[in-house]
């Protein structure tokens, strides 16, 4: 029996715990590996044979799946003998073997591959780490006239279990858990590629290095654990590896907060956005980057230059402004579009800076000369773009747009126009590289940076003295506009912003994520905009069905950037019931919406103070975490639409209330909404778009109108008939009558 301790000092107010651990192999030669929280069985074969949390005496892996702990992938033999006789394909090879090397390592072998893994595992109280450490490679197994650099291989898998399946799987954190267990396989820094794989009882979760991204010293860590232990264990990886903190920011109080989203926000605007800001009960502000920078729209990101009109003195009075709004205790954060450059910015124009992305490379056939219109190359171009503004190369100091190609020989790119985004056009010789630009495909006005230079970083630097003037938190705004392997990149170019900016943010999110991202997006991301008339079907389709599943990674959504948007001839416009709809559904899930707008919107708009009372309302309910679990399960249900409303004694009450439709002969001018409360039927109504009068046949006696339900209003009578003034937000009180009456009242009424 071979056994080892370790010792491990965790300093915890200035508390030194020193904790042992045991690994051996037992009488079968299974590896045996153990901390405080479980026990890991692997095979004499690689065979992952058991996970036992020991406080709970609880097996959470499957047994009988013949599932190997450990893989290498090949994307061909390279071994003469199976190059010989198996298909040249890219092929994955089981791990056959495993044993201790000395007390750190352990050695893998493999089926058929003539090599062993080195894998290094490393214990601590609240985790198992798994990394790469080297290569043996059997004597003879290469021809010395091989000139390679063995391995051959391109992935090596440095840990896969099947897990039983329980009430829930997080795909992004990769965690499988339920109210009392979660198993959780976890990279431990940027670089290690996590996956999943579902299968009928269970997951397969896994961890791989990629040798084109890097190969040694990075791992992951296993945690097995009751599942209220699993964010502390979490944290304690991201202390120990210096990642973002990710379990920090998921419990911070503004974590559920709504922002208030600003694209034209300047020192000059400033008071009226924090006028309206205020009105709806904002806690966040978040700015649009083009607020502040010297900025042509998108065709200039990447200069990071301030806008000499607003900011004369840059960085100063940015500051400034953001002190001003901290003044009215509102946190600003800040919007960037952090991995896309201007197609006008110095990255492009007058010479297209080396690190922009290329899609696809071409070699010249022929040489092209300045006044060249067709450009021929050796490599196929079938299938590349033919999106407009999206038909781009980069071809030496300029950029040559093409109206088409050719698909067989003599490959062509025909009706070029040179120096396009006024580059400099240049002559260029036969053999020399063109590709084809990685122009982002939402608008064409930017192209995305090679992830694997050094652009994104000089990227970020700018960006990270900006945010330093004082904002809090951020959102990563395209951040799939990356190149492949997307689920490396897409973390790895926000991380290279995000490990600059000081203060570490509040939290953050982003429009794309990969499983690294998860400790830098706690806020997860913000569905954007949809049309007025569509915001509550997508809603329930969109945001209400990914809330739940993020609650299963332990993270909050946004329910969306709500666009402001004015009544009119085609469109209701933003309404209260909307709103309503969309932060009502946002809070039973612990989530946040965002209001995108701008100040002449929410001048002109006659409903604003409706609208910001609504945000209001609910913002205060989400500060004081005032909804109930019946509460809670009531806004579940997508079906049914609720009212926020304030009752005589300032007291928030929650109720169910029903639309009704086609008032006064279809007038769309007209909203009304039933309500029961303390046994007597109400309507709360209002005008879309400004104010008009209704008339119901319906005794005054039988009535009453609040705008407030603390303040009783006067009604005017014509005849037998009340007349309500329809304008901004009120409540009609019926002292007899069923809701079915009330609807046939409002149904035959008269708008005058």
């Amino acid at each position: 029996m071979k056994c080892r301790s370790i010792y491990k000092i965790i300093a915890t107010s200035f508390v030194l715990i020193c904790a042992i651990f045991v690994v051996y192999a037992n009488n079968d030669n299974d590896i045996i590996i153990e901390n405080e929280s479980f026990i890991l069985t692997i095979g004499k074969n690689a065979e992952a044979k058991s996970l036992l949390l020991k406080s709970f005496g609880k097996e959470v892996l499957m047994s009988g799946t013949g599932i190997k702990a450990f893989t290498v992938t090949q994307e061909r033999p390279y071994n003469n003998e199976l190059k010989l006789a198996y298909p040249n394909k890219k092929n994955t090879y089981r791990a056959d073997t495993v044993f201790w090397q000395d007390d750190n390592n352990l050695v893998v072998g493999f089926e058929l591959v003539p090599y062993q893994a080195i894998i290094s595992v490393d214990i601590s109280p609240q985790y198992i780490r798994f990394s790469l450490k080297d290569f043996i490679i059997e004597s003879n197994a290469y021809p010395s006239y091989m000139k390679i650099t063995p391995p051959p291989a391109t992935e090596v898998c440095l840990l896969q279990l099947p897990i039983i399946k329980r009430a829930n799987f997080g795909e992004w954190l990769n965690v499988v858990w339920d109210d009392d267990v979660a198993v959780n396989i976890l990279s431990t820094d940027e670089y290690t590629q996590i996956d999943s794989e579902e299968q009928q009882e269970y997951y397969i979760l896994k961890a791989s290095v990629v040798k084109d991204i890097k190969f040694f010293d990075t791992g992951a860590a296993l945690i097995a654990s009751a599942t209220n232990h699993l964010l502390e264990n979490i944290a304690q990886i991201e202390e120990d590896f210096n990642l973002p903190k990710g379990v920090e920011s998921r419990k911070n109080k503004l974590i559920n907060a709504s922002y208030y989203w600003a694209a034209d926000l300047n020192p000059t605007t400033l008071e009226r956005h924090l006028q309206y800001a205020k009105m709806g009960g904002f806690r966040l502000m978040l700015i649009y980057f083009f607020s502040f920078e010297d900025q042509l729209g998108l065709r200039k990101i990447g200069n990071y230059e301030y806008n000499k009109k607003f900011f004369p003195n840059g960085k100063q009075d940015l500051e400034s402004m953001l002190n001003r709004i901290k003044e009215e205790g509102i946190i600003p954060g800040v919007h960037f579009l952090h991995s896309n450059i201007g197609l006008s910015s110095k990255y492009v124009t007058p010479v297209p800076d080396y690190r922009l992305n290329i899609l696809k490379s071409f070699n010249l056939s022929r040489p092209i000369g300045e006044k060249d219109s067709i450009i021929y190359v050796d490599q196929n171009p079938e299938g590349i773009t033919m999106a407009e503004g999206c038909r781009v190369l980069k071809a030496g100091t300029e950029l040559i747009s093409y109206e088409s190609y050719t698909t067989s020989p003599p490959y062509m790119f025909l009706g070029c126009k040179r120096g396009v985004e006024r580059t400099t056009v240049n002559s260029l010789n036969i053999g020399s590289p063109i590709g084809l630009l990685d122009i982002s495909e939402f608008g064409a006005n930017s192209v995305y940076i090679d992830q694997r230079t050094s652009l994104q970083d000089e990227v970020a630097e700018e960006i990270a003295d900006m945010y330093d003037a004082g904002f809090e938190f951020i959102y990563f705004d395209g951040a799939e506009g990356v190149n492949p392997p997307f689920n490396f990149t897409i973390p790895l170019a926000k991380y290279r912003v995000f490990k600059r900016l000081k203060p570490n943010p509040i939290f953050a999110e982003g429009a794309a994520k990969s499983h690294f991202s998860w400790h830098m997006l706690s806020g997860g991301n913000a569905f954007d905009t949809f049309p007025p008339e569509k915001v509550k079907y997508s809603i329930a389709k969109y945001p209400a069905e990914q809330a739940p599943r993020m609650r299963k990674d332990f993270t909050r959504i946004n329910f969306g950037w709500l666009n402001y948007i004015l009544p009119s001839n085609n469109t209701i416009g933003t309404q209260p019931d909307i709103l309503e709809y969309a932060t009502s559904r946002a809070a039973s899930w612990e989530c946040p919406i965002s209001l995108q707008s701008n100040l002449q919107r929410l001048a002109d708009h006659p409903r604003t103070k409706d609208n910001l009372e609504v945000i209001k309302r609910w913002e205060k309910v989400r500060s004081e975490n005032w909804l109930s679990n019946e509460h809670i399960e009531m806004l579940k249900d997508l079906t049914q639409e609720h009212h926020l409303l304030i009752n005589e004694n300032g007291e928030f009450e929650l109720v169910p209330v029903f639309q009704i439709n086609n008032i006064a002969d279809n007038n769309r001018d007209v909203r009304a909404f039933t309500f029961n409360r303390k046994g007597h039927w109400y309507v709360l109504f209002w005008h879309i778009s400004g104010e008009s009068k209704l008339l119901l046949d319906v005794k005054k006696s039988e009535v009453k109108l609040y705008k407030e339900f603390n303040v009783v209003e006067t009604i005017d009578m014509a005849h037998d008939q009340i007349i309500l003034p329809v304008s901004g937000r009120r409540y009609l009180k019926f002292e007899n009558k069923s809701r079915d009456e009330i609807v046939k009242l409002f149904k035959s009424g008269v708008v005058i």
